[in-house]
């Protein structure tokens, strides 16, 4: 790791620092909180992708977010598919959806859980309102699985449309390691 590396990953928490609480503020049902991982991602692979938003949530942990450490787990399986898929990407919006469902199913799976089992349904973000609404319908487990997928997949195609705009723009010098 250099400091060019380092560097790059502290930018990347910062964003997604940033985007989490624009979206925690707004009260948005989507998340903004992986666009700084899924960049880290894309730039230098699955070791690297897994550490910013696991920083990051270490941060708003301990910034009053009880949530956020709970989901380190989703945050290192979301960096390191995207590290491993990201190579795969063609530069096209149907590889960009392809690979955003790639990466949301399993990590859907493991946040519904978390939402559902630890925290009942309810966490500090804007979906939970549609959990609640679900959840007489579906049942808690389904309710989470089924918001947090569509909720994610908005999120990670919103970061990865994001990611893949910023990688056209970036100067192949500050690309490389």
């Amino acid at each position: 790791m250099n400091a060019k590396k380092i560097s790059a990953i502290a930018l990347a928490i910062c964003i997604n620092i940033i985007g989490a609480q624009i979206a925690l503020t707004l009260r948005l049902p989507i998340y903004l909180d992986c666009i700084g991982t899924i960049l880290i991602a894309s730039l230098y692979g699955p070791i690297y992708g897994m550490i910013p938003h696991c920083l990051s949530g270490l941060i708003f942990f301990m910034m009053g977010d009880a949530f956020a450490l709970y989901y380190a787990p989703v945050g290192i399986v979301l960096g390191l598919l995207f590290g491993i898929l990201w190579k795969y990407k063609k530069d096209s919006l149907w590889s960009s959806c392809l690979i955003t469902l790639l990466v949301v199913i399993p990590t859907s799976i493991l946040s519904s859980a978390i939402t559902a089992y630890l925290f009942g349904g309810i966490t500090s973000s804007g979906s939970s309102i549609f959990v609640q609404l679900l959840k007489p319908i579906l049942g808690l487990p389904l309710s989470c699985f089924v918001i947090q997928l569509i909720t994610d997949y908005i999120d990670k195609l919103v970061g990865v449309l994001l990611v893949s705009t910023i990688l056209k723009r970036m100067p192949e010098r500050i690309k490389g390691a």
